[in-house]
């Protein structure tokens, strides 16, 4: 691909010209009204559950309460009154941080399991279309894979096109954790392929856990497959701006400061993923020493010092990505900001020869 004319004035004229576009897309495509009220989501029903349950005689506490407080909370009952919990409220445990890692992973199996069952019966719900039957169709063997032995999930949410974090390796035993932050198309039936299987989140976290495993065969180490924020969908508007970035900040910073025990954490964030870390970067937690970007558009900054982390910032991108054809700009809300990989931005650059 030819590389595009970077001087400032067409940079500009693109940046109007796609504001423009914007402005016709808000205009013709009703985003500008007001979305009509739905009901519960899956997720919500179980935290209204939680929110008026009790436990030995005592109300539970908030579920939006501070992740101490809860891993307090949870600290005080025996094991029979935890596991009664993650059966009853499985949606509202296996999401809830400050909740003990291993209840979080029985309280979302039990949740995938009766995600398996709904979506079983939607196969054959004549009331939905042939194409919507196929969809539960695949949504019911996501599931079925999702529950095969030796796989851990520590969040989980059916709405939607889903959110979802598997987690490889001890995560309560963990001397060093690894965050795999994808980017855009990332939902529960893209989370994991056969085909291209490295270029999806399970495949990533899968690789990277196995090359530290490598490198240091006798250190515990857990990687996190992390797709628990609303990804863009292709490369329209959602991908240009920021919006879904900040939505998965805000998620990212709260799983990191729930984290069990005290060990260094690092960031390793994909295409659309990267705008998540550099948005994060400034309120991510000091445990978090390195963030490295791979086939990024931008990290929301001008320089890596912008960031205003203590973080260790690396960028990588192959030679034949076509993301370094896209102007690194941000004008109007739009667009990345620098290139991570540039020598005027800072980070320290990795080679990603045939990556």
């Amino acid at each position: 691909m030819t590389s595009f004319d970077s001087s400032p004035q067409l940079n500009v004229w693109r940046a109007l010209l796609a504001l423009a576009v914007v402005f016709v897309m808000l205009a013709t495509s009703g985003w500008t009204a007001l979305q009509g009220h739905r009901g519960a989501t899956p997720l919500q029903s179980s935290r209204s559950a939680w929110e008026h349950g009790s436990v030995a005689g005592q109300r539970l506490p908030d579920p939006d309460t501070t992740p101490s407080r809860l891993t307090r909370f949870f600290a005080s009952l025996d094991a029979h009154e935890r596991t009664r919990l993650a059966h009853r409220y499985p949606l509202a445990v296996g999401n809830m941080n400050g909740a003990p890692v291993t209840l979080r992973y029985e309280a979302n199996r039990v949740a995938i399991d009766q995600q398996r069952e709904v979506e079983k019966k939607r196969m054959h719900d004549n009331r939905l279309s042939s194409l919507g039957q196929q969809q539960a169709g695949r949504r019911m063997h996501r599931y079925e894979a999702m529950l095969e032995k030796g796989r851990d999930f520590l969040a989980f949410d059916p709405m939607g096109s889903g959110r979802v974090a598997e987690v490889f390796g001890n995560l309560d035993r963990a001397e060093r954790i690894s965050i795999v932050v994808p980017g855009v198309d990332t939902d529960l039936l893209t989370f994991q392929r056969t085909n291209k299987k490295y270029s999806a989140p399970v495949g990533m976290a899968q690789a990277l856990y196995g090359a530290e495993h490598a490198a240091a065969p006798q250190a515990r180490t857990a990687v996190i497959a992390w797709a628990d924020y609303t990804t863009p969908s292709g490369l329209g508007m959602d991908a240009a701006t920021g919006s879904r970035a900040e939505e998965g900040a805000i998620r990212l910073n709260a799983l990191l400061r729930a984290l069990p025990g005290h060990a260094p954490v690092a960031l390793y964030c994909h295409s659309y993923g990267s705008v998540l870390c550099g948005l994060a970067a400034r309120t991510l937690p000091s445990r978090v020493s390195d963030i490295a970007v791979a086939g990024s558009p931008g990290m929301r900054a001008q320089k890596a010092s912008s960031l205003h982390t203590t973080a260790r910032v690396w960028a990588m991108r192959d030679s034949g990505d076509w993301i370094q054809d896209v102007p690194y700009l941000e004008f109007g809300g739009l667009g990345h900001g620098a290139d991570p990989v540039s020598k005027a931005f800072g980070a320290r650059v990795l080679s990603a020869r045939g990556a």
